[in-house]
């Protein structure tokens, strides 16, 4: 066989090999996306209800000065402007000592028979959470859904929005809606605790979405009250986010059919705290010398 033509077989197989491995590998990191799905989706084992499910109610406390809501100003969109003449910022909501927009949630922990909550499958409702915009601020401020269920965001203002969610582990996207537009719907596929949420049009606008594999969780109001349905009997870790409080964790126990009543208690101090350790791990900024060129 001339050299020329064993060259070419020789190219080719080469062609057919390197192919193949691309195609392997493309199918292999379909799996792994899968596979990441599995453990922060809805993958698991089916739970059933038995029946014996409790809850857990209480209310989150505040200790310490709250720092006032400060002014904003929406000068630079008369419709908002017009529609919320006194607005002010939300991140921290506390009223008689109770603090409101704190997503607390069963983080993990164990079923009175020995099973972790992890590893369960939840019924995905078929109901939307929705997401509003009204007076150019989003309505709740804080808000839980499941990972898989729907996100309805609408628009109540006279004026145009932005919808942008910035989530690490979910898919990012950002949606126009102006006045009068119908909803969006989205949905999260991962599980995530916080998604962020933000309006390009009105950088003062912000919400966070707390996206769970199950159900068990709550969002305090303004009274500082929440209540978590449905909860197997068990001992688990119960988890407050707040976003200037970050996480606190607690251990709590319900019986059968029990309404297991837990506070939690949050401390001013605990967003200094945050702020320095914010601080410590800012790189440091390097400026060049003026002796180089």
């Amino acid at each position: 066989m001339p050299f020329k033509q064993v060259r070419r077989i020789l190219v080719l197989m080469l062609a057919v090999a390197m192919l193949s491995f691309m195609l392997a590998c493309g199918d292999s990191d379909d799996e792994d996306e899968v596979a990441e799905d599995a453990s922060t989706g809805t993958a698991g084992t089916p739970y059933k209800p038995s029946g014996n499910e409790g809850s857990i109610t209480g209310a989150v406390n505040f200790t310490g000065e709250a720092p006032a809501p400060k002014p904003i100003s929406m000068d630079a969109d008369a419709a908002c402007a017009q529609n919320n003449p006194n607005p002010q910022t939300e991140d921290v909501v506390v009223k008689d000592g109770k603090l409101a927009n704190v997503l607390v949630y069963i983080k993990d922990g164990k079923t009175a028979d020995g099973k972790s909550i992890t590893g369960f499958a939840f019924d995905i409702p078929a109901t939307e959470v929705t997401l509003d915009q009204k007076g150019c601020h989003y309505v709740p401020h804080v808000l839980g859904i499941m990972a898989g269920q729907k996100l309805k965001v609408t628009n109540s203002d006279p004026t145009a929005h932005n919808v942008h969610p910035s989530p690490k582990s979910n898919k990012e996207w950002n949606q126009s809606q102006p006045a009068g537009a119908q909803p969006i719907i989205q949905t999260f596929t991962r599980a995530e605790v916080v998604v962020p949420v933000k309006c390009n049009q009105h950088p003062w606008m912000k919400a966070n979405i707390g996206v769970l594999k199950h159900p068990l969780y709550s969002v305090s109001g303004e009274n500082g009250a929440f209540e978590i349905k449905g909860v197997p009997p068990g001992t688990y870790t119960v988890a407050t986010w707040h976003e200037r409080y970050g996480e606190k964790t607690q251990s709590v126990t319900v019986g059968a059919k029990e309404t297991k009543t837990q506070d939690f208690t949050v401390d001013a101090s605990a967003g200094k705290t945050a702020s320095l350790r914010l601080l410590e791990v800012m790189p440091a900024i390097e400026f060049p010398s003026a002796s180089k060129h």
